[in-house]
């Protein structure tokens, strides 16, 4: 049932609220566990870029060719600066969309060769050839006859891209992001051109770090903010509504025999709904609006649908009713603004409640450890006042990030767009575990490739959304020289790494130090970016 109205306060997620000792552990352990295809990468951190480093080309990861994941890793320059190559390579960057580049790498034949004297040296010293003495100088012929010829053709591939990857790299060091360089010629393909020619050549893509560009520029040092806040977070009138939720669980649900629905009454409820044309002929379905026995709570109808709890007032158990309705301009569905809808609601079930007599008898009941109304009240006043102060500060801090975004010009690198997307859609899957418990095969299909993927494509927006926040909070981090305590470091650090310990659960100790730090970042961020805005509050 989608009629309900989510407050503009709660739409954005703020990465930055100093959630840091129960919520960052369980983020991290769940992207790692589950999502990152790539298995154990970092949080690309964009203001620290990696430098490419050497990597791994084992046989078995390039045995069906096409597009490869490498990893790159911190110490590229001084394996590069070790291993001199007999001649220059011929590198060609060419930039592309979403901050990559493709690097077109020309080899010599002369370190072609290199490369396959070394793995034939390499073999003689790990195989034992009849008639040789095993480490010792075998010809060519022989170890090539021994080992295999097309088994040496692929090491020596191998070993030509694993040497050369690093010096092709160097022209993007500093800049490229991990996890992110892919070999995209053809494994066979590269086999076959060494064969024929004795020379190789290969094209690698690698995302970069984005380059951030404000409009206006600076603009953000002196924002203007407006912050809409919803009458649902004023503290009076939620513990009015508290105190009301929990005296209504003391009553009894009993059967309406005599009358309709009235305001008070629980109902319950199918309801199914179809658009209507600008001729007023009938049209499709709307899914988002149907629900089949819908509990619905009619002291709650001011959530739903304008005019949608006016137009069942006095329906009886077996009846129905239909009506139009016209969606608002602020639905939160935008394909359905300003949308006229045709209702149909049939009534299944009616409930009245019997309610006790509110006095001091119920406190108890109400709030354990309460003894009188008064009491109970004030403990629920003050517990509101300091969600109200929360939800203030939690508004205001996503109108900056929100502004922050339309302020940027970015394009997001798809390698950095999957890695947050996974840990978003770790975080909400442990999010459903925490509320229900889910069976093998739920889980299995929930942290399937397919459902990750789903989740990126219809996601999209929000993701790049966030992205862009981040990128941009890093920014002003950066440029205006901001810090924070080491103690604030050490501190954080420890309390979630005892949360991990807490659960039993891995995790890798310096990815949580880059992600405390940058929530810690954020933070000071918008501490000061909330100095220097002009901030105004309105209430809708």
């Amino acid at each position: 049932m989608e009629l309900c109205v989510i407050s503009s306060t709660t739409r954005t997620i703020n990465p930055f609220r100093s959630f840091l000792t129960r919520r960052i552990g369980s983020r991290l352990v769940q992207s790692d566990s589950l999502f990152l295809s790539r298995g154990g990468c970092s949080v690309l951190r964009l203001k620290k870029p990696i430098k490419p480093l050497e990597i791994s080309c084992a046989s078995r990861k390039f045995g069906g060719g096409g597009s490869r994941k490498v990893a790159a890793s911190p110490a590229v320059e001084t394996s590069v600066k070790e291993d001199r190559l007999p001649a220059a390579l011929q590198v060609t960057e060419t930039k592309r969309a979403n901050s990559s580049v493709k690097l077109s790498v020309e080899v010599p034949a002369i370190v072609c060769e290199d490369c396959y004297q070394r793995v034939l040296t390499e073999f003689m010293k790990l195989s034992k050839v009849p008639g040789f003495r095993p480490g010792k100088r075998v010809p060519e012929e022989v170890i090539v006859g021994f080992v295999g010829r097309q088994y040496v053709l692929r090491a020596t591939v191998e070993s030509i891209l694993k040497r050369t990857l690093p010096h092709a790299m160097e022209s993007v060091t500093g800049r490229a992001l991990k996890d992110s360089i892919q070999i995209v010629s053809s494994f066979p393909e590269m086999e076959k051109q060494y064969s024929t020619l004795k020379t190789l050549s290969f094209e690698v893509v690698v995302d970069v770090v984005p380059e951030l560009r404000w409009n206006p520029e600076n603009g953000y040092k002196n924002m203007k903010i407006v912050v809409e806040l919803g009458d649902e977070i004023d503290a009076k009138k939620a513990c009015e509504r508290q105190l009301r939720q929990k005296y209504k669980s003391l009553g009894a649900l009993k059967i309406v025999t005599d009358r309709g629905l009235q305001v008070g009454d629980l109902a319950v409820i199918d309801i199914s709904a179809t658009t209507i044309d600008e001729d007023g002929s009938t049209g499709q379905a709307i899914p988002d609006a149907e629900s089949k026995g819908f509990h619905f709570d009619t002291e709650e109808g001011n959530r739903l649908l304008p005019g949608f709890l006016g137009s069942i007032l006095g329906i009886r158990a077996g009846e129905s009713k239909s009506f139009s309705l016209v969606f608002p301009e602020s639905w939160k569905q935008e394909n359905l603004r300003g949308q006229r809808a045709q209702f149909t609601v049939g009534c299944k079930e009616l409930f009245y409640r019997d309610l006790p007599t509110l006095d001091d008898s119920l406190a108890d009941k109400l709030l354990p450890g309460c003894t009188t109304l008064k009491e109970v009240e004030e403990t629920l006043a003050k517990r509101c006042q300091e969600m109200e102060q929360e939800a203030k500060e939690q508004a205001t801090d996503n109108a900056i990030l929100e502004q922050l975004r339309e302020m940027v010009e970015v394009e997001i690198p798809q390698s950095l767009f999957e890695e947050q997307g996974r840990q978003f859609y770790g975080a909400r899957l442990l999010e459903i575990q925490g509320n229900m418990k889910l069976t093998e095969d739920q889980l299995a299909s929930l942290s399937s490739q397919k459902a990750v993927n789903e989740f990126l494509e219809t996601q999209r927006e929000s993701i790049t959304n966030i992205i862009k926040q981040n990128i941009a909070v890093g920014d002003i981090f950066k440029r205006e020289n901001l810090e924070f305590s080491t103690d604030e470091l050490v501190k954080e650090v420890e309390n979630s790494i005892s949360e991990f310990k807490k659960h039993k659960q891995e995790y890798d100790e310096e990815r949580v130090k880059d992600q405390v730090q940058e929530i810690l970042e954020g933070a000071k961020v918008l501490e000061w970016l909330k100095e220097r805005a002009e901030i105004q509050y309105i209430t809708r």
